[in-house]
């Protein structure tokens, strides 16, 4: 069987019941193409391929004598490295953490480890989830599989690369500011930040404390809420977050925050274009499509970073204050501004994160999702830093990292110019991913884009 890195979760746990598709295999697959393809990609800091295919046989004996523990086992799953894995280092992609290594799992990890998940190993980052992407660092930056010389977004990058590249049909990030949404929007795959809380974030090291999330990417909506059943919370966790795959979108209720990406911060053409097709074809299969309207994303954005700086700032005080020149220089630049915020800035920040949230949860009185953009442009080249600082604050993540809602991207067109993904963003109210993957779902069915994949490292 040729192209096994083309299918997805679904298809290949299928494949594995009826014993035309082995673990061993499908795993050995996936291996080969990381010892090929990743030293382009640079999506892995530490493979960990030979544990993977000793965990693919054990997997394979289980499923073989008619025990499967869920739809992920024998399934490999990349984690980035900020997330700790047993006896791994959990580096940050940080000269500062590359002694560190982890003596437990994460709580995530061990969620996916009962599910049967193989962990195939530990991916790049942005310095510890916040800087850019940095040359002045232990480990290359991760690229754009769809583009070598572009930047696959961040922080959550080498996760993203990794699903776009076919190393891995899902992998586990983590998202404070977009970090999830971020690297998914560039990498034509599906990210999902869930609600504030649904999954742990024990073992995993914290941005900031009150703003971050640890979430899935994959290839597929379907495969996105089969890892999300797996490593959601069990005092929170719904009976199935892909129950309503099949429901559609008729009589459905989307409200369109336009002023993020046509005023606030006007998207680019490509993207405006993209994301209004997008609605139309949402409208076409029986979608009520009206625009609402939210304070100016500036409100957002702003209370976010000040929240974000300073409590990153305290995580960070004693590196800053004392071995600054160890940071990468975007890390660096970030991390300094939450040192001079004060507790008066802090506060206020918070106040008005509480008012903000509250009007999110207005437009939910009306109506049952919400879409907006994710990155207003296509991903710029990684030679280009003054794009890079420029595109970066370009997005409408931020708004909900802040409230706390269940927000997705989804891939909805390629740039002309490129070739790089397009994508839209789409939001539920808090405990509602069912409903969020539902619109998504149906969003697919509709388009071709979750069949198109990465051609670089091809």
């Amino acid at each position: 069987m040729t192209d096994l890195h083309r299918l997805s979760i679904a298809e290949v746990a299928a494949l594995y019941q009826v014993r035309d598709l082995s673990p061993v295999d499908y795993v050995g697959a996936l291996a080969e193409r990381v010892r090929t393809l990743d030293p382009l990609v640079n999506a892995f800091i530490e493979p960990m391929l030979e544990q993977a295919q000793e965990d693919a046989r054990q997997a394979e004996a289980e499923i073989f004598a008619g025990y499967s523990r869920s739809p992920l086992h024998g399934i490999p799953i990349g984690i980035k490295d900020i997330i700790d894995v047993a006896g791994m280092a959990t580096t940050c992609h940080s000269k500062l953490m590359l002694e560190h290594r982890a003596t437990a799992d994460a709580r995530v990890v061990s969620q996916l480890r009962s599910a049967g998940a193989i962990i195939m190993g530990k991916l790049s980052t942005h310095e510890f989830a916040l800087g850019g992407p940095s040359v002045d660092l232990p480990f290359p930056p991760a690229l754009n599989p769809w583009n070598l010389a572009h930047n696959c977004g961040g922080s959550s990058s080498g996760s993203a690369a990794a699903v776009a590249a076919g190393f891995v049909p899902a992998a586990i990030g983590t998202d404070t500011g977009g970090s999830i949404r971020h690297p998914a929007s560039h990498c034509g795959i599906v990210g999902m930040k869930p609600s504030f809380g649904l999954v742990s974030v024990d073992g995993v090291f914290p941005l900031a404390y009150s703003l971050d999330h640890v979430g899935p990417l994959t290839k597929t909506v379907a495969d996105n809420a089969l890892v999300l059943d797996a490593i959601a919370s069990a005092s929170a966790r719904g009976a199935s977050y892909g129950a309503l795959l099949q429901q559609g979108v008729k009589g459905k209720r989307i409200g369109v925050i336009r002023h993020f990406y046509n005023h606030d911060t006007v998207a680019d053409e490509e993207m405006l274009k993209a994301i209004e097709d997008a609605l139309a074809i949402l409208l076409a299969a029986g979608a009520n499509v009206e625009t609402v309207t939210l304070p100016p994303l500036a409100d957002f954005e702003n209370a976010l970073r000040v929240i974000m700086c300073t409590e990153a700032a305290a995580i960070h005080e004693h590196n800053l204050l004392n071995h600054p020149g160890d940071f990468a220089e975007f890390t660096r630049l970030r991390l300094l501004p939450g040192l001079f915020t004060t507790g008066v800035d802090y506060v206020q920040a918070q106040r008005r994160r509480q008012q903000l949230t509250q009007a999110v949860e207005a437009l939910f009185d009306d109506h049952d999702i919400l879409i907006t953009a994710s990155i207003m442009d296509p991903a710029c080249r990684m030679d280009d830093r003054a794009a890079i600082d420029y595109t970066y604050t370009r997005q409408s993540r931020m708004p909900f990292n802040l409230s706390g809602h269940p927000a997705l991207s989804i891939m909805c067109g390629i740039s002309k110019l490129d070739g790089v993904p397009l994508a839209v963003q789409i939001i539920g109210r808090r405990w509602a991913e069912a409903e969020v993957y539902a619109v998504a779902a149906e969003y697919e069915r509709l388009t071709p884009w979750h069949q198109m994949f990465a051609p670089a490292p091809l």
